[in-house]
């Protein structure tokens, strides 16, 4: 099992939302996602674990090296709505990483409506997609 992954981008902010199961055959996938980022919007990065079922130890360090592939390039990784345990397995040299209830919450702390500017999603991605980018035909 693996994950599908959707990133948008807004003004200052960018949000990458997860589905599925981040466990070890998913790290590669992941970490693709967070190259994806880097390469196409600025400011924090929300990852919304909203539709996550769940992460191995091994997942849930792939999220911290993210943190610090992220805070290298000067941008910082909050979570939303991390899987029900509520647990991140620490490592002695990640960068802080907030954790926010839900998705709502990680925005309005940036004081930010939720407008989307641009969207990009792998092809199973199972939620809707924005008008901003139709589906591919």
């Amino acid at each position: 099992m693996t994950i599908e992954w959707r990133y948008t981008t807004h003004r200052g902010l960018s949000v990458l939302s997860l589905s599925g199961y981040l466990g070890a055959d998913a790290v590669g996938r992941f970490s693709g996602a967070v190259g994806w980022v880097l390469a196409r919007g600025t400011g924090p990065v929300v990852l919304d674990l909203t539709s996550l079922r769940g992460w191995s130890a091994g997942g849930q360090l792939a999220v911290t090296a993210a943190a610090r592939r992220l805070a290298n390039e000067g941008r910082g990784l909050e979570l939303a709505a991390i899987p029900a345990d509520g647990s991140l397995v620490p490592t002695g040299d990640n960068p802080q990483i907030p954790v926010h209830c839900d998705l709502p919450t990680a925005l309005a702390t940036h004081h930010h409506r939720g407008d989307e500017l641009r969207e990009w999603c792998s092809d199973d991605w199972p939620g809707a997609r924005s008008s901003t980018n139709p589906p591919r035909n």
